[in-house]
């Protein structure tokens, strides 16, 4: 009985001597994968790139669905690498999704870690969200991808994987507060792809997700000048799902720079530091130009980027709509107490399955507090229920506890009294995923995101509107009001007006 001990002592020690070890394994891997790509020294010497190429983005977080096929962004891109000194700018024209007819420019600049955007001549500071990109787009990137995890402390061996019906060496390490894996193809060497887990607090689509996994893979490789091995496809993929595409048809190694690809106004400069520190869970209730407004009494409309709505009910307080971020979400209970001190909140109302729209649950459930939601939107809000979030963790992630979601499948009334309300599925095209609440008693229809005004006076798609006035006639709706996710209170009237307008014959076409 001892003898076999022994040898299982002798074995574990073999296996755990240092030749073998999970740090020793991921350095020589790492060197060949950097002989596959030309060499370290020649990736050193790497000064600047100048990159052209077309790409497109499939909108995730703003399509019909939150499955596929999604709506998609074309570009076309003009970007400049200073690899020494860490500066990128990218020259971007995009159309597509939103019925562009022509190209819509924008550029982007990272200089001296500040990020400043240009469009139509003006120039105005990005965000937090930006600044993440840009710099993982060059941490990232081919060119730097193997010099990134060389310089991590923590760089370790993980078993072997198979990707892309491939065996592939896996390589893990830390950078900043995202844990990466990098699969190295185990025939040639050369990176296929690499995994970042990061939390995106400035993002306001990514920020609702927690911990994002992202996936960036390399295909097509080319020998280039000077015997570089660089990838010409680049695909990124979001929490398992295809985001964004990019095809280099023109590349230039060692390019010549010039200070005036990465000026940016000092105005620009001032203002980033502060912008780029406030993340989402910063935004401050409403907007100052567009106070909050008693529709009727006890029926407060609070705009913002995305509006809120408190409706005092003879058992409590019915918020609708839970937007952007649980730090949002505190700030309307707080803004509830203060309007109606003592009043409990009963339950929320989500209306929509637009990610910035549901960003917020996640703070009323971790308050106890249940959750009205549209029937085929309910597995998209578990999942943001369920969503990691270990870097970034929320209430409800310090202090797990189970939902209340209460379906809603059709026509149903919350509340008794002056203030009760119908929550009403919308069953249309555009509205699929939407839920209006209407207000019998002061004959006001609150419209989701189906009614969005223009600058102009005029409404977005008015294909939207036509479907809204379809369901008032369907449900036998007779309304004086609207006021919605990003619409104040107008007046009824001027919706069968707009859908009338675009019904008109057109002057001089044949009957």
């Amino acid at each position: 009985m001892r003898r076999p001990r022994l040898l299982l002592l002798f074995a574990a020690l073999l296996f755990a001597t240092p030749g073998s070890s999970a740090e020793d394994l991921a350095r020589p891997r790492l060197q060949a994968a950097l002989e596959a790509m030309g060499g370290e020294a020649r990736l050193r010497a790497l000064s600047s790139l100048r990159i052209g190429g077309i790409g497109h983005w499939n909108l995730m977080e703003q399509s019909e669905r939150p499955t596929p096929p999604w709506l998609v962004m074309y570009e076309q891109v003009d970007e400049v690498r200073d690899l020494r000194q860490r500066r990128l700018r990218q020259k971007t024209e995009g159309r597509g999704a939103g019925g562009r007819d022509a190209w819509q420019g924008a550029t982007m600049v990272l200089s001296d870690g500040v990020v400043g955007v240009e469009m139509g001549g003006q120039w105005r500071p990005a965000g937090g969200a930006q600044l993440q990109d840009m710099e993982e787009r060059l941490d990232f990137a081919p060119e730097r991808v193997l010099l990134t995890a060389l310089s991590a402390s923590n760089l370790r061996s993980a078993p072997d994987a198979v990707i892309q019906d491939v065996p592939h060496h896996v390589l893990t390490f830390s950078h900043g507060q995202a844990s990466v894996r990098l699969y190295l193809n185990a025939r040639t060497q050369l990176p296929t792809q690499v995994e970042l887990v990061a939390a995106h607090p400035g993002d306001i689509f990514w920020s609702v997700w927690g911990d994002v996994r992202t996936r960036l893979s390399f295909q097509s490789w080319t020998l280039e000048q000077g015997g570089l091995r660089y990838p010409r496809h680049w695909e990124w993929e979001r929490n398992g799902g295809s985001y964004h595409a990019f095809t280099v048809t023109r590349l230039e190694l060692d390019a010549q720079l010039a200070e005036t690809d990465f000026a940016l106004p000092d105005t620009v400069k001032q203002s980033f530091a502060a912008r780029s520190k406030s993340t989402i869970e910063d935004r401050p209730l409403g907007r100052p130009d567009r106070p909050a407004t008693e529709l009727v009494p006890g029926v407060v409309h609070i705009p913002g980027a995305w509006d809120v709505a408190l409706v005092k009910q003879d058992d409590g307080l019915l918020i609708i709509e839970a937007p952007i971020s649980s730090g949002y979400s505190a700030r309307v209970m707080e803004e509830a107490q203060r309007r109606f001190p003592g009043v409990k909140v009963k339950a929320t109302v989500s209306t929509s399955d637009a990610w910035p729209h549901v960003g917020g649950v996640r703070e009323y459930v971790a308050r106890g507090v249940p959750l009205y939601v549209l029937d085929i939107n309910q597995p998209l809000v578990e999942r943001v229920l369920k969503a990691p979030r270990t870097l970034a963790p929320d209430a409800l992630a310090k202090t797990p506890r189970g939902s209340v979601l209460r379906s809603v499948g059709k026509r149903m009334t919350v509340g008794t009294g002056t203030n009760r309300v119908e929550l009403i599925p919308v069953r249309t095209e555009t509205g699929e995923r939407m839920v209006f609440v209407w207000f019998p008693e002061h004959r006001i229809l609150y419209t989701s995101d189906l009614v969005q005004p223009m600058p102009d006076g005029s409404f977005f798609n008015v294909q939207q509107i036509s479907e809204t006035v379809q369901v008032a006639a369907r449900e036998k709706l007779d309304v004086a009001r609207v006021f919605g996710m990003h619409l104040g209170a107008t007046e009824w009237s001027s919706l069968p007006q707009a859908v009338d307008k675009v019904l008109a014959p057109i002057a001089g076409a044949a009957p």
